[in-house]
């Protein structure tokens, strides 16, 4: 009796153990597939920040930045006379 006992519980005991396995890699998988999501999110925010800073780059350029003075807004460079240097 005590060895049908023990080996019931050693069986019982096998299956919870192995119902723990089944769980912990199906959770490995989940927090798997999660990692690749969050990695793709990266590449893409990377990509964008580099397209953000070309374009922030190429709008500051002083020249344009001269040409869309002069052009819309009817700005000029003054005369040597009308230039007052403050130190």
């Amino acid at each position: 009796m005590v060895r049908a006992f023990l080996a019931l519980m050693l069986l019982l005991t096998v299956i919870v153990s192995a119902l723990f396995v089944v769980d912990t890699r199906h959770q490995a998988r989940q927090l798997f597939l999660q990692l690749e999501s969050l990695a793709q999110a990266r590449d893409m925010a990377n990509s964008e920040w580099s397209r953000l800073q070309l374009e922030q780059a190429t709008l500051a350029d002083a020249g344009r930045v001269e040409q869309i003075a002069y052009e819309k807004l009817g700005m000029h460079t003054p005369d040597k006379i009308r230039i007052l240097i403050v130190n």
